[in-house]
């Protein structure tokens, strides 16, 4: 009889191809989300065939890039223009799909080596940079702005005497869009290594796992419920209330955007905000009520419970979520861990979650044309909207929110068997 040869531990296969085929799911997964929600914005209308470069000037910012607007008509017209908003529906499709590739090889993995991690992700943000700056190179477009369209007849007709047609357009900044890109990237994954309990980690960092790794999920699982909540309520509005390619275009676009700022304010957090102009913020439309014709105005669930009450339920909402998240991260530690320590683990957790959501959820818009000199022309050629919230406020209220129910979170679980423990024998055997 020969003896069997020693088994040898799996070694995942994550070379060139597979990061090759990560990357470019990534991509295509934002691009089709990113479409879809253009689609239904109505932007499949825009001229010159301008739709694809708008949808890749989507996926840019969805990372962090930058796009720059700009307007002139030599002489005769000028534009000042600016815009800052994260489709976090598109920044959230890539980085579940970039976390998932990248955690596929490395499964079944207990251990793995610092260098070869830092080689694995060094391919795929190889790779990742070639696709941003494809996408920068293409997310620039030139659009014909016709003034007797927007309302301007007399000053139609002086571009029509002087054969000047005022034009506006947007473009990207490269090195701003590769910067920010591959940072969000690092992000990304960084935190697939600390959400995925089965991902390795190089053995000097296996000691953070037990306090680090199950606050990182229970956070990961609280923003993907408020999401799933929103998809919920989204599509049971499309089917209501007859407005379907609205509510669409939300849900693909913006999603996070509005319940991750409904998560803030159901703590308490306050949102300085302005709108005015053609711009306007998506549903639910007491945002924009709220907002709309004040030089700067709060939004608070007492400014929103105004004009909607139903707002209070942010705070019920937020209680439940909390406390749920609280017990899967106090469920997925040491049963040795005491009850404090779940309410400083979930304090600094949800006060990193709510900073995160303070840094991507701003939004900061404005428009304005000049026309022979003659400045801002108001109506619909220009507008301003901006809304940002009050960080040191949201941060202190997420810690305390995050102590009372992490504390309580511990408490509930000490009923429950942790993963991985073993009942104790009847007495006597």
């Amino acid at each position: 009889m020969s003896a069997l040869p020693p088994s040898r531990p799996a070694v995942a296969a994550h070379g060139w191809v597979q990061a090759v085929v990560v990357v470019l799911a990534g991509v295509v997964a934002m691009g089709v989300v990113a479409s879809l929600g253009l689609w239904a914005a109505g932007a499949a209308d825009l001229p010159d065939g301008a739709f694809p470069r708008v949808a890749a000037a989507t996926v840019v910012t969805a990372v962090g890039g930058t796009v720059e607007l700009s307007g002139s008509a030599g002489g005769l017209a000028e534009s000042d223009a600016g815009l800052t908003v994260i489709p976090l529906s598109v920044t959230l499709t890539g980085a579940l799909v970039l976390a998932a590739g990248f955690l596929w090889p490395l499964r079944h993995r207990a251990v793995a080596g610092a260098g070869e991690l830092a080689g694995w992700a060094g391919r795929i943000a190889v790779l990742w940079l070639t696709a941003l700056l494809a996408l920068a190179f293409s997310a620039r477009q030139t659009f014909p702005l016709s003034l007797r369209d927007l309302g301007q007849d007399a000053l139609g007709d002086l571009g029509d005497l002087f054969g000047i047609s005022p034009e506006v357009g947007f473009t990207t900044d490269v090195l701003v869009t590769v910067f920010f890109g591959l940072l969000w990237l690092a992000g990304v994954l960084v935190l697939a290594l600390l959400v995925s309990r089965g991902a390795p980690l190089p053995g000097r960092l296996l000691r953070f796992q037990e306090s680090v790794r199950p606050a990182a999920y229970a956070m990961v699982v609280l923003l993907l419920a408020y999401v799933g909540l929103g998809v919920v309520i989204g599509l049971v509005v499309a089917a209501t209330r007859g407005q379907a390619a609205e509510t669409f275009a939300v849900i693909l676009l913006g999603l996070p955007n509005l319940v991750w700022l409904a998560l803030t304010i159901g703590l308490g957090a306050t949102w300085n905000g302005r709108v005015d102009g053609p711009f306007g913020l998506p549903m639910p439309h007491v945002l924009d009520e709220v907002l709309r014709g004040k030089d700067v105005a709060e939004l608070t669930l007492g400014t929103l419970a105004e004009h909607d009450g139903r707002v209070w339920w942010l705070v019920v909402v937020d209680a439940v979520l909390l406390l749920a998240a609280a017990f899967v991260m106090a469920r997925r530690s040491p049963a040795r861990m005491r009850a404090w320590q779940h309410a400083v683990h979930m304090a600094v957790a949800l006060a990193l979650t709510v900073l995160m959501i303070c840094l991507v959820g701003r939004i900061s818009a404005h428009y304005g044309l000049s026309v022979l000199g003659i400045g801002d022309l108001g109506g619909d050629l220009g507008g301003e909207l901006f809304l940002r919230p009050e960080v040191w406020t949201a941060l202190g209220l997420a810690l305390l929110w995050g102590l009372v129910t992490g504390f309580l979170g511990g408490l509930l679980a000490r009923r429950a068997r942790h993963r991985g423990e073993v009942a104790a024998p009847p007495a006597g055997r």
